[in-house]
């Protein structure tokens, strides 16, 4: 190849174009491998190393599976011996024992904790979807359940795309949850997954029967609770569903750092608590104040309902309404367009709240907008979490990044083998999964170490990126890899199949196999 195509990313930009009109997206993109010469460019192979440039956990955990699981069952694998795959935090408590460039550091003193300690039990819900997030983040970064503890995933729907089916199995989330409430678990926690999934796509009708299937399954779930004798704390994790189009007028499908709603509701009380502003932090102490349980010493939130009294210890029901921002009372938002009766009944009617959800207010950067993890870390931790963008750009920012050993030791060792150094790569700029910025970094260590095999696969991000902007963000980063002298785009994969993150292990050989056989859609 020429010296001027032999960075591969104008070659990969073509053959997204032709993979759009073959009706693919970026988020589902199918595979698409770099050959030269009858050859795959850039497979993995025996003795090199790996580097998953993603940071966050659930979406990572089946393909990292994959490479580096000795009994893994879901599909048959190369051999490669004495590959090393390091991942840039711990996406699951099951590769403590793997190469972790940032480590994390486990939130102690949660909710989840609290309740358990105080020797009631707890039933945790969710569909598949959102399920770590109601167990794994919620409970600060544990994966294993707290002692009486329960946790229920609700398989998302397979083999379809969410818009086309934008209730999901929320009635099935809702009965579970009916459930618990029946029997008597003093603690219960539910996702509706749906105001983020299906906020994410660009079909406003599937947004606004999602709203609408939310807010038919909330009035249930509220009623049971106030049947049972349940006070019911209502929120969310972040915004996205409540903005239904950008102000180009293009459809909008990320998050949003407008606050969202809380509301507390005492069914025995005559007069409502009236909840204070504040922050996602808050909505723990609040919980653990109604169920009279001592706030731990870790917890700095506040109580946001401090003058009401529940009355002796009570049961709490939470539902977190994922995606569900407070936006425009308009007809240019879902959540409030059309008939709404249960959302609009609380909202005129129930006393509420505006907390934070973005930005520095959940640990993220100032201004940046609120995710489903740190918007879960937050709500289970009573506090504000530093969340792993923040250690990661610090890090950047300090030079402490160019300096972590795990990447030097590995650089040393394929320098040492003759080996090729990859990186898994997430082509966006501001996604709460990573950025270019991480890769590019390793590219300019690799530079240094005088490392001349550098492969990077690109997996297409649909989500905090604009639909069809693959090929620009692609241009991009070509002219970067060029300005820092070393590296070649090998291919490119969707996130929802790269990514997946419920059990779809045909996905995941898809993405194995592009990346050490070449399989795929060729181009050159």
């Amino acid at each position: 190849m020429s010296k001027t195509d032999s960075i591969g990313g104008q070659a990969l930009a073509r053959a997204v174009e032709a993979a759009y009109g073959r009706g693919q997206t970026d988020y589902s993109m199918e595979p698409l491998a770099f050959w030269r010469d009858g050859e795959p460019v850039g497979t993995v192979k025996p003795g090199d190393a790996v580097v998953f440039c993603c940071r966050r956990g659930e979406r990572e955990v089946e393909l990292t599976e994959a490479f580096t699981q000795e009994d893994f069952p879901h599909f048959d694998r190369e051999a490669l011996p004495g590959l090393e795959f390091i991942i840039l935090t711990m996406y699951h408590e099951k590769f403590a024992g793997m190469p972790i460039a940032f480590a994390p550091q486990k939130t102690k003193g949660t909710l989840a904790e609290a309740i358990s300690a105080a020797g009631m039990r707890q039933f945790h819900i969710a569909e598949s979807e959102k399920y770590a997030h109601v167990t794994y983040f919620l409970n600060g970064g544990n994966n294993a359940p707290f002692p009486g503890e329960t946790d229920v995933k609700i398989p998302s729907p397979k083999g379809v795309p969410f818009d086309q089916v934008p209730q999901m199995e929320i009635e099935k989330v809702t009965s579970g949850a009916v459930g618990a409430l029946e029997e008597g678990y003093e603690f219960v926690v539910v996702n509706y997954a749906n105001g983020d999934v299906i906020g994410h796509t660009s079909n406003s009708d599937a947004k606004y029967r999602c709203a609408a299937a939310v807010d038919q399954n909330l009035g249930v779930l509220l009623d049971a609770a106030k049947r049972e004798g349940y006070v019911a704390v209502v929120t969310a994790d972040h915004g996205n569903l409540e903005t239904l189009t950008t102000a180009e007028g293009k459809p909008h499908v990320a998050h949003t750092t407008v606050p969202v709603a809380c509301f507390v509701i005492d069914g025995a009380a005559q007069a409502q608590p009236v909840p204070q502003d504040g922050i996602l932090g808050d909505v723990a102490p609040t919980v653990l104040s109604a169920m009279g349980i001592p706030a731990p010493s870790e917890m700095t939130g506040e109580n946001l309902v401090p003058a009401h009294d529940f009355g002796g210890r009570r049961k709490v029901l939470l539902v977190i309404l994922d995606g569900w921002g407070v936006g425009e009372q308009d007809e240019t938002n879902p959540i409030y367009a059309k008939a709404r009766p249960v959302w609009s009944g609380l909202w005129e009617n129930q006393p509420h709240s505006l907390l934070q959800a973005s930005g520095e207010s959940v640990g993220l950067q100032a201004g940046k907008t609120g995710n489903s993890e740190a918007g879960h870390g937050n709500i289970g931790a009573g506090r504000v979490v530093m969340q792993d963008d923040i250690r990661l750009d610090m890090a950047m920012k300090d030079g402490s990044f160019a300096q972590n050993e795990v990447f030097l030791s590995a650089m040393e060792r394929v320098k040492e083998k003759g080996a090729a150094l990859h990186l898994l790569a997430l082509l966006t700029k501001k996604s709460s999964h990573g950025s270019v910025d991480y890769p590019l970094a390793l590219m300019k260590m690799a530079k240094s170490y005088g490392l001349e095999k550098v492969y990077v696969h690109v997996i297409f991000d649909g989500r905090s990126t604009e639909p069809g902007s693959a090929p620009a963000l692609l241009e991009e980063f070509e002219q970067q890899i060029k300005d820092i002298g070393v590296g070649v785009i090998s291919g490119g994969i969707g996130r929802g199949i790269a990514l997946d993150r419920d059990g779809n292990y045909g996905r995941i050989q898809k993405a194995y196999e592009l990346l050490v056989h070449g399989a795929g859609e060729k181009y050159a």
